[in-house]
């Protein structure tokens, strides 16, 4: 292998000690260079590709200039990927590097990784979750920064989550704005209070979708109750609604994975969508851009929320207990403008 340029053999070849060349190529001002020694260091650098020994560098500054991420099954789901390609991208142009470990959701495990990444002296460490819920993290000294993506701790670390409220709002209006009136909703919680180790947001879904319907003065009854998201409930569940309130228009899905459902329940009662039925979700999976027609929904914003979690960890400065990441609406073909007939039959309850 080429033998990697040295800060000598930059020297060398501009004709000056390496100290001069240090100080030109750390951008150290003040000193008494001249114009054109400091023209011959740049030069030579950039003819013999000179990079920077980043472990001579982290030795001297006393830092390795690098941070630990431990999640649960975040690097194994293609769904949240994108918070690794964010965090990513901004310890790379921070000068960091990112030691990755996956816990299983298991304690032990997320402690043994943190032992071990602490011991690589990590300037700060992020922890991420699949899903956003309560859970326990192993203890870390005061002086460590943290950051948590996705989740809440009972230390209450601060943490990036998605703004899920906003999201309720916008997707509920989504319909209300189109002239929806009868609307179903499926998938729904009966209870007042969710359990925070199931979710600390869906709640504020819930909340946001509600604030929508009752500032347009909807009452929305044709709900379909499902603790379980995935696309056999939204199938059931969306030929209950639909048989039991012929009048729909439209179904507000709480996650794609209903909605996926509710497209072939749809598909088989003969309706179209959107001309018959419009239907809207959340999360946008990547199937959702693979249906036709495509699915409106709200994605979970995976990649910003490891962004804004990073800047945060490395800015140094004091950090808020919560930040919200906003959930950008995916505008698709699901969903048809259609004229409110407020003459028309509410729906019932199921």
């Amino acid at each position: 292998m080429k033998k990697r340029p040295t800060l000598a053999d930059v020297a060398e070849r501009a004709g000056l000690s390496k100290t001069a060349v240090s100080l030109v190529l750390n951008g150290r001002t003040g000193t008494r260079l001249s114009p054109d020694a400091v023209e011959r260091a740049r030069r030579a650098a950039a003819d013999l590709n000179y990079r920077p020994n980043p472990a001579a560098r982290s030795l001297r500054m006393g830092k390795l200039r690098t941070v630990g991420f431990i999640s649960d099954d975040v690097t194994v789901t293609r769904y949240a990927s994108a918070m690794i390609r964010g965090l990513l991208d901004v310890a790379d142009h921070e000068d960091h590097t990112v030691l990755i470990a996956e816990s299983g959701g298991q304690l032990d495990r997320a402690a043994k990784a943190l032992e071990a990444m602490l011991d690589r002296q990590a300037d700060g460490i992020i922890f991420g979750s699949m899903a956003a819920r309560q859970v326990e993290v192993p203890e870390v000294d005061a002086d460590i920064r943290v950051v948590l993506i996705n989740m809440l701790d009972t230390a209450d670390h601060p943490s990036v989550l998605p703004d899920e409220y906003a999201a309720g709002r916008g997707m509920a209006s989504e319909l209300i704005e189109a002239g929806h009136r009868r609307i179903g909703m499926l998938g729904w919680f009966p209870d007042a209070v969710i359990d925070p180790t199931i979710s600390v947001t869906i709640g504020h879904r819930f909340a946001g979708i509600q604030a929508s319907f009752d500032e347009a003065g909807i009452r929305v009854d044709a709900r379909y109750v499902a603790r379980r998201w995935d696309p056999p409930v939204g199938y059931a569940g969306a030929h209950e609604l639909l048989e039991q309130n012929r009048n729909l228009t439209a179904l507000l899905c709480l996650n794609d994975n209903l909605a996926f459902g509710a497209y072939q329940a749809a598909h088989e009662r003969r309706l179209r969508i959107p001309e018959d039925l419009s239907i809207v979700s959340f999360d946008d999976d990547e199937l959702a851009g693979y249906l036709r027609p495509q699915l409106t929904t709200a994605q979970i914003p995976y990649e910003q929320m490891g962004r804004t979690a990073m800047h945060m960890l490395l800015s140094g400065e004091a950090l808020p207990p919560r930040t919200l990441v906003p959930m950008p609406l995916r505008r698709r073909d699901s969903v048809q403008q259609r004229p409110p007939r407020p003459a028309d039959p509410a729906p019932t309850m199921k």
